[in-house]
């Protein structure tokens, strides 16, 4: 029974942190709409093996981290680092996207794929939230830091993931008379997200130093 609470926390655990726009599922999303489901699934194939790696590095980690809050600071500087030039990138410099007309054209599944595995190991925000989850489980006896556990939870954030990513996919493919205008703003959306989180992320930075 517990292996079975653990699958369930790891699925909604995933759910809850993926669920909000961000930088992998809006991608996903433009890639299934620019060249279709195949590669927005290999792409999403890309992204959930990396995110089982730093879950299961977050879990590994999580009783030497909890007592070194300097380090989870340092993760939140160097995300804030990278998403601020994601930003930059979005917004000012890389080319707006065109409508093509005809047959989609389909590029290699597997340059989505490791796109999509380069995208999931920049975003380190994934660390700090499972080391987070994991212990406040920890705490309430809901989780425990032996290796089937461990496993078996992690196994549920990688499933909970792609879900996410899925329901992204099948969203966006229901909208297709709206394609034009999410194409044309793709840029500035996912722009907007990573301007946000960067805002965030360094809001949480000077409160650190400030208290």
């Amino acid at each position: 029974m517990n292996f079975i609470t653990s699958l369930f926390l790891g699925f909604v655990t995933a759910f809850v942190g993926i669920t909000p726009p961000g930088l992998i599922n809006m991608t996903a999303a433009k890639v299934n709409l620019k060249e279709g489901k195949r590669s927005a699934y290999w792409f999403v194939l890309g992204a959930v093996i990396i995110i089982f790696f730093q879950a299961a590095l977050a879990i590994f980690f999580a009783q030497f981290i909890k007592e070194r809050p300097d380090v989870i600071v340092l993760l939140r500087e160097v995300g804030f680092g990278i998403f601020a030039v994601l930003t930059i990138y979005f917004l000012l410099i890389a080319k707006k996207p065109k409508k093509k007309k005809g047959k989609m054209k389909n590029k290699s599944t597997s340059t989505r794929f490791f796109l999509g595995m380069l995208l999931s190991a920049l975003n380190f925000f994934p660390i700090p939230y499972y080391v987070f989850v994991s212990v406040t489980l920890a705490s309430y006896n809901l989780f425990y830091f032996d290796t089937t556990h461990v496993f078996t939870f992690v196994t549920g954030v990688v499933l909970g993931s792609f879900f996410v990513f899925y329901c992204y996919i099948t969203f966006f493919q229901k909208i297709q008379d709206k394609t034009d205008y999410l194409m044309r703003n793709m840029n500035t959306i996912i722009g907007s997200i990573t301007g946000l989180i960067s805002l965030i992320t360094l809001i949480n930075i000077i409160r650190y130093y400030l208290r």
